[in-house]
């Protein structure tokens, strides 16, 4: 019955083994997995802050039509009535941030993601849309339509 007893060097070499594969190991996983999850979460783009903007001409577009213009980061729709109107509206659907369409064949403005539907004024008058629509001014300058938040 005899037993050798272990020697302490060797358990201490192994520990430091086991602690060196260890953190080679997190390392190695934490460089793999670090760039994935930065890809996955994109960086909060700051707000631009913009007063207004040019549409077009007036003259390029049609009646019954609209047209998405971008205002700063965040999309504006612009709408030709049949009367001749020019009128624009927060293209961002108040329900669920879908961008929102003119519809010519429906008369009016149309959210494609839960068939949420506005009046030509921007009110909400079918579907699961809370409120209306955020309204902005539009003004002609010559031939050139300008947009411009409301205040």
């Amino acid at each position: 019955m005899n037993q050798i007893p272990e020697i302490p060097e060797n358990k201490s070499k192994r520990d430091f083994l086991q602690w060196v594969l260890a953190g080679g190991v997190t390392a190695f996983l934490g460089a793999v997995l670090y760039p994935i999850f930065a890809y996955l979460n994109p960086p909060k783009q700051a707000e631009v802050e913009v007063s207004s903007v040019k549409a077009g001409k007036l003259s390029e577009m049609e009646k019954e039509s609209g047209k998405i213009i971008k205002f700063g980061t965040k999309p504006v729709i612009l709408i030709r009535t049949a009367n001749d109107e020019l009128r624009a509206f927060s293209a961002t659907c108040t329900h669920l941030d879908c961008t929102v369409q003119f519809r010519k064949d429906f008369g009016m403005i149309w959210c494609a993601c839960h068939n949420g539907k506005y009046d030509l004024n921007g009110r909400n008058i079918s579907g699961p849309p809370p409120r209306p629509l955020d309204e902005f001014r539009v003004v002609i300058q010559g031939d050139e339509i300008l947009i411009s938040k409301k205040t």
